[in-house]
């Protein structure tokens, strides 16, 4: 059975830093692709960065030059590192999983999600 369990979320002034884990189990996590989503109330689900079997990253513009992206195989978790936080970043975060890093980052189409962690950024 394939789990995707995140951690790490809180609330946090802006400005401040958080780091995401999602711990992922039941699948060979070397052959998929993992991804950050993310929703706040009243908006659609969007992606927040991608990290590809082979280890290439993808990041939405928004949080370019903040938030970091990796994976530690060894532990089959990847971490989101999210640095100089604002008040728009507060969401739900969710960790996916596909085989496909075009199904999963550019289609944002995938069976296998996280049930998510709160994060939330005071001004």
């Amino acid at each position: 059975e394939v789990q995707l369990v995140e951690s790490g979320g809180g609330l946090v002034q802006a400005g401040g830093s958080l780091r995401l884990s999602c711990a992922a189990s039941g699948f060979t996590f070397d052959d998929y692709a993992i991804g950050w989503f993310r929703q706040a109330p009243g908006k659609e689900r969007e992606g927040v960065s991608c990290i590809s079997k082979s280890g290439s990253t993808y990041y939405a513009d928004s949080v370019k030059g903040r938030f970091t992206i990796s994976s530690d195989n060894a532990k089959n978790t990847v971490y989101l590192q999210m640095n100089s936080l604002k008040p728009d970043d507060t969401a739900v975060y969710y960790c996916a999983a596909d085989l496909s890093v075009l199904r999963l980052w550019v289609l944002k189409s995938t069976d296998y999600w996280g049930q998510g962690t709160q994060v939330t950024v005071s001004s």
